[in-house]
């Protein structure tokens, strides 16, 4: 199946009004199919204001704002009569969904309706962020919702092999293949450190920086993060705290690492240098599929220190390019940095090999890997529909 005879319709429901790593990589997904000839169209909730601008023609479903606190994100009302309109007349071959709500519910219904083959990627752990707000007994009904969600699709692509093998815990059967992410190695690379950066925020040249990199919403793991760097003042560990992003949880972590440099928001190469002043990279986060933020801290040449879960399992070696914690284990984690504090060629090593480790992740491999799924889904479910003709 040639790249150019696909017409994809990607479901997103955020892809581009809020920044996040899952947008991130689908537009520069749709970036790479639409640069190999193939048609795409992309149906999510928009706003006045988005992050960037779309790659690819967009098309606004209706939403609503995001309850809970979080209102910057929408929450699609379905398909509306325009957008299955926008559907038919585009005449898609491939339905793309890229998140298990009502718009990719009524994606996958949409495509199984007009027996159009159904591809799902799974980018967010939603099933861990209940617990982050006092609702975590939801955790066992969202895992049975996902589970029927991605048995509903004709093939699933995750971001890692540590994620495939956890679908496969809950029960998914649809094939499931890896569709991993790549880094900007001219953006993030140990060159890009700026000491003079780094004293303009008060942090001297022989101090170690913590860095957290991310949005700041608690799921992050901004608790942990915060009872961590508590328990290094409580040991007398020298280091200071950097912080980079922006999010609504700013206010309650600030007050909790009141220490902390906050630079708010960093994009493009000013991101690039954030990330490489850092000497540490901290990432107590659980919700990850993949760690984006892991690997651009480590082809900065940046040790990590993260949650031994999926998003860094698959990416960081146990004492060589840092360490991986037990999730809640807050002394461990303390003493994983104390001993990179401590030991500066440790630190040195570690960091080099971050950079060596992370140097394969590249998006025009890692999409072409995507763009193949499209192609072999097709062509399986063209020959498919062959064998029943006959039949």
């Amino acid at each position: 199946m040639p790249v150019h005879s696909l017409r994809i319709a990607l479901f997103s429901g955020n892809y581009n009004y809020v920044q996040d790593g899952a947008n991130q990589a689908l537009n520069c997904l749709m970036g790479s199919v639409l640069a190999a000839g193939a048609a795409v169209r992309i149906y999510s909730p928009t706003t006045d204001t988005p992050a960037f601008p779309p790659t690819g023609d967009l098309v606004s479903v209706p939403s609503w704002r995001m309850p809970g606190g979080r209102g910057e994100y929408r929450l699609a009302k379905g398909l509306p009569a325009a957008v299955r309109a926008d559907l038919a007349a585009f005449r898609p071959n491939i339905v793309h969904v890229s998140a298990p709500d009502l718009l990719g519910h009524r994606a996958l219904s949409w495509g199984r309706k007009h027996g159009i083959p159904c591809l799902a990627s799974l980018h967010t752990r939603f099933e861990t962020y209940p617990r982050y707000y006092g609702i975590g007994f939801t955790e066992p009904l969202i895992v049975k919702l996902q589970k029927r969600f991605y048995n509903r699709a004709d093939h699933v692509m995750v971001p890692s092999p540590g994620m495939a093998r956890l679908l496969m815990q809950w029960g998914v059967e649809t094939p499931i293949g890896i569709w991993s992410r790549g880094i900007d190695h001219a953006r993030f690379n140990p060159q890009r450190r700026d000491n003079a950066w780094r004293r303009s925020l008060g942090i001297p040249d022989d101090a170690v920086a913590v860095g957290f990199l991310g949005r700041l919403v608690l799921e992050k793991g901004l608790g942990i993060f915060a009872e961590v760097i508590a328990e290094l003042k409580r040991r007398g560990v020298p280091h200071r705290v950097l912080v980079i992003g922006e999010g609504p949880a700013r206010g309650w972590f600030a007050e909790r690492v009141p220490e902390a440099v906050f630079t708010g928001f960093q994009g493009g190469d000013d991101l690039g240098r954030a990330v490489a002043g850092m000497d540490i990279f901290f990432m107590p986060s659980v919700t990850e599929t993949f760690g984006n933020v892991t690997t651009e801290a480590m082809a900065a040449g940046v040790p990590v220190v993260a949650a031994d879960a999926t998003g860094a399992v698959d990416l960081v070696e146990n004492g060589v390019t840092g360490f991986l914690v037990p999730p809640q284990d807050v002394p461990a984690y303390a003493d994983a940095i104390q001993r990179l504090v401590e030991n500066p060629t440790l630190r040195t090593s570690a960091g080099a090999a971050s950079h060596a480790r992370v140097q394969g992740y590249r998006w025009d491999r890692v999409n072409a890997t995507m763009i193949e799924a499209y192609q072999d889904l097709l062509a399986r479910h063209d020959a498919a529909a062959l064998r029943s003709s006959r039949s």
